[in-house]
């Protein structure tokens, strides 16, 4: 507020999305985040408002199906590496239910989730060679029953 980008803000909103495989590590976050607010608030002469949007527990992917997809990408690209999205991911909502991995394109200049986001062609090919890799071992580890 006033929404005006030349004006000094009466009000600042901000969201954080933190996001760590083990519960306590993302505990932890949480409170030193809280706590260098309040700090930050206090030698600012500023208010500072916490609310709850979501949480869950961390809910990591399924070993088998994470091996498989590493080595489906390795296979394709010569490397694999693992990006750990904590509790917060995209199939976050699957894993009670079934085992679950997610497999990522490259996004020029590492940006996601923004209108910059793009993924070149060639990126996006090798991703969806790797994945049907994925599919192919995930059928093959089924059908052998291991």
């Amino acid at each position: 507020e006033p929404k005006i980008v030349t004006a000094v803000p009466g009000v600042c909103e901000i969201s954080l999305d933190q996001r760590a495989l083990d519960a306590r590590v993302l505990s932890a976050m949480h409170r030193e985040a809280r706590e260098a607010s309040d700090r930050c608030a206090k030698e600012n002469r500023v208010g500072v408002e916490w609310k709850h949007l979501w949480r869950i527990e961390p809910r990591p992917f399924d070993p088998q199906l994470l091996r498989l997809c590493e080595e489906a990408v390795r296979e394709e690209t010569g490397d694999a590496p693992r990006l750990p999205s904590g509790p917060l991911h995209d199939a976050a909502e699957m894993v009670p239910h079934m085992p679950v991995v997610m497999m990522f394109a490259c996004s020029s200049n590492g940006l996601s989730h923004c209108k910059e986001e793009d993924t070149p062609e060639p990126h996006l090919e090798k991703t969806i060679r790797a994945y049907l890799r994925l599919v192919e071992k995930t059928i093959e580890h089924v059908a052998l029953g291991s």
